[in-house]
């Protein structure tokens, strides 16, 4: 079994930063694929970005690209999401989840088998 626990959410102003955090535990790290994801009220779970086992190869929304940066330290088990010109349309629960069963998890949320229980973001305008 997989544990993810998430951390550094918070209320932040429009245009500001937030880096999102995932520590992973119950199995080595660089054996699992990681994403973000996020659900808004009202709205369904979307995917944010992924990132492979390595590291190599990342991947966003379109809504997001440019501003969001995933990131992994497979040597502390964390991932890392960084988040620029936040706008108030980016307030969500942010979920971090894993999969153990490819080397890129992808975009879609029922392929992820592991989550964590989610960080709330506010984003004020």
């Amino acid at each position: 079994q997989v544990q993810l626990v998430e951390s550094g959410g918070g209320l932040v102003q429009a245009g500001g930063s937030v880096r999102l955090s995932c520590a992973a535990s119950g199995r080595t790290f660089s054996t699992l694929s990681m994403g973000w994801f996020r659900q808004a009220p009202g709205k369904e779970r979307e995917f944010v970005s992924a990132i492979a086992r390595s590291g190599a190869d990342t991947g966003y929304a379109n809504s997001v690209k440019g501003r969001f940066t995933i990131s992994r330290d497979n040597a502390k088990n964390t991932v890392y999401l960084q988040m620029h010109s936040l706008k108030p349309d980016d307030t969500a629960v942010y979920y971090c989840a894993a999969r153990s069963d490819a080397y890129y998890g992808g975009s879609s949320w029922s392929q992820y088998e592991f989550w964590g229980q989610g960080t709330q973001v506010t984003v004020s305008s």
